[in-house]
C-alpha cells in the first residue's frame, strides 16, 4: 500500500514532547524515521527525564520503549554518542542519506557537536534539517531554557485560559508542545519538502514553541488588534463568560458542554428547554449570571447521557466532557478509529491513540511499536555499509551500544 512519506528517511534527534511528537506524525505518514538515542542507562537529567518528575507518559515499562507510548512507533532506534567520534561519524553518514533531520538542541548545541545544519547541507544539500526550541533561533530569549508553561505565559494564551476571578488554568502541556511546537514543526517539513520537489534543495526549518502558540491564538489576536482591548479571563463569549458557550454540572456529577453560539442554536435550546423567555436576551450581558444560574438549575435535574440523548434530535451544539477513561466507549471515537489495538512481537494487546489524518489514497498507518533502546543499532550499520568487525569495535569503544 502506498504511503504519502513512503522513502523519506527521517533522522530523529529529539526526546521531548514535541521533537517525538512531530516525527511520530511523519512516521504516521509512511516515512522511515531513525530514532538517536543516547548508549547506555539513563543517568543524571536523562535519568530524571526517563522517568522523574518531568515524566509526560508514566508508562509501566520505560517512557521510551513502551509500547503504550504513541509518540515511539513507526521508528528505529539506533544507541549512539554523539559525543564520541566514531558515532559521530555514523550520524554524518546518516544525515549524507536522509531526508530529513528533527533537532531539539538548545541553540548552538548542534553546532558545537559539528552536527548543525551548515555542516550537514553541505554533505547532502536536498537535507531538510528541523530545529525546535521554545523561542527560536534569533531573539533576546533565543538562550533561554523554559518549558510548555513558560511559553504560553509569553504568547499571553496563559493569560486568558481559566474562569473569572480565579488564577490562570494551566491547559497541561497541550498548546506549546504539542500544537505549537509538534504539530508546526511537522507541517514545516512538509511544506520544506514540497520545496524539495520544486526546487532541488533542501532548507532549515526554524520551529519555535512560541511563535506557534501565537499561531493558533490567530482569533484572539485578531479580535485584539481591532479593539485595542485584551480580553479579561472568563468574561468572553469562548471562554466561560456567557450562559449559551459553557459547561454545566449535572445530576451524576458529570459535565455537559454547550456551545450554542448562533442565535438558531441558542434558541433550539431554549425552546428545548421550555425557557423560550431566554431567547431574546442571548446578547444581553446584564442577564448573563442569572441566566447561567437557571440554566445550571435545569441541568442538574438529568445525568450527562440522559441530556446528551435528549437534545441529540433538537439540533442543538451539546456534547459530554468525556474523562480519559470513557473514550473507549464513545461511538464516534470508535467509528474514527482514533482508539486502536495494536499486538506486541511478545503477544502482549496494547491501546495507543490512532491516526487523525485520513487519506482516501494514501493512508497512514502504524507499522512497528515503539522500540527498545538500540534494538536496531547492528541493523541500522548495517546498511550504512558498517562491518561486523566496525560494529564490534564500535561498542567496545562506546560509541553504540
Amino acid at each position: 500500500m502506498i504511503q504519502p512519506l513512503d522513502n523519506i528517511r527521517v533522522v530523529d534527534l529529539t526526546k521531548l514532547a514535541p521533537g517525538p511528537h512531530c516525527t511520530m506524525i511523519l512516521g504516521d505518514l509512511g516515512a522511515e524515521v531513525v530514532k538517536i538515542e543516547e548508549p547506555g542507562p539513563p543517568t543524571g537529567r536523562r535519568a530524571e527525564q526517563a522517568g522523574g518528575a518531568g515524566s509526560q507518559l508514566r508508562l509501566p515499562s520505560g517512557v521510551g520503549a513502551s509500547p503504550y507510548n504513541a509518540l515511539g512507533r513507526n521508528k528505529r532506534s539506533i544507541a549512539l554518542n554523539l559525543k564520541d567520534p566514531m558515532g559521530r561519524e555514523v550520524l554524518l553518514k546518516l544525515a549524507a542519506r536522509c531526508d530529513v533531520l528533527v533537532e531539539e538542541f538548545r541553540p548552538g548545541v548542534a553546532r558545537r557537536l559539528g552536527i548543525d545544519y551548515d555542516t550537514l547541507s553541505r554533505l547532502n544539500p536536498r537535507l531538510v534539517y528541523c530545529s525546535i526550541t521554545g523561542y527560536g533561533q534569533n531573539g533576546p530569549y533565543r538562550d533561554l531554557v523554559g518549558h510548555d508553561l513558560n511559553y504560553i505565559g509569553t504568547a499571553g494564551a496563559l493569560s486568558i485560559l481559566g474562569r473569572r476571578g480565579e488564577p490562570p488554568t494551566i491547559p497541561h502541556n497541550l498548546l506549546a508542545d504539542y500544537a505549537g511546537g509538534g504539530m508546526h514543526a511537522a507541517i514545516g517539513v512538509l511544506a520544506a519538502l514540497l520545496a524539495r520537489e520544486r526546487t532541488g534543495a533542501g532548507q532549515y526549518v526554524d520551529i519555535a514553541m512560541l511563535d506557534g502558540t501565537l499561531l493558533v491564538m490567530a482569533q484572539a489576536l485578531c479580535t485584539y488588534f481591532a479593539t485595542r482591548r485584551p480580553p479579561r479571563r472568563g468574561e468572553t463569549m469562548l471562554d466561560g463568560g456567557s450562559p449559551f458557550y459553557n459547561i454545566y454540572l449535572t445530576k451524576d456529577e458529570k459535565y455537559l458542554t454547550i456551545a450554542a453560539i448562533e442565535p438558531w442554536f441558542y434558541a433550539n435550546l431554549c425552546r428545548a428547554l421550555g425557557r423560550e423567555d431566554l431567547v431574546a436576551d442571548q446578547y444581553n450581558r446584564d442577564k448573563y449570571e442569572t441566566m447561567q444560574a437557571e440554566l445550571a438549575a435545569i441541568f442538574r435535574t438529568r445525568t450527562r447521557d440522559e441530556w446528551f440523548q435528549f437534545f441529540g434530535a433538537s439540533d442543538v451544539a451539546v456534547g459530554r466532557m468525556l474523562t480519559l477513561d470513557e473514550l473507549e466507549q464513545d461511538p464516534q471515537i470508535a467509528a474514527r478509529n482514533m482508539i486502536v489495538e495494536l499486538e506486541t512481537p511478545a503477544g502482549e494487546r496494547v491501546k495507543q491513540v490512532g491516526l487523525s489524518i485520513k487519506l482516501s489514497k494514501t493512508p497512514g498507518s502504524i507499522r512497528r511499536l515503539a522500540p527498545a533502546l538500540g534494538e536496531h543499532t547492528d541493523a541500522i550499520l548495517e546498511e550504512l555499509g558498517y562491518t561486523n568487525a566496525d560494529i564490534a569495535r564500535m561498542r567496545a569503544g562506546a560509541a553504540i551500544r
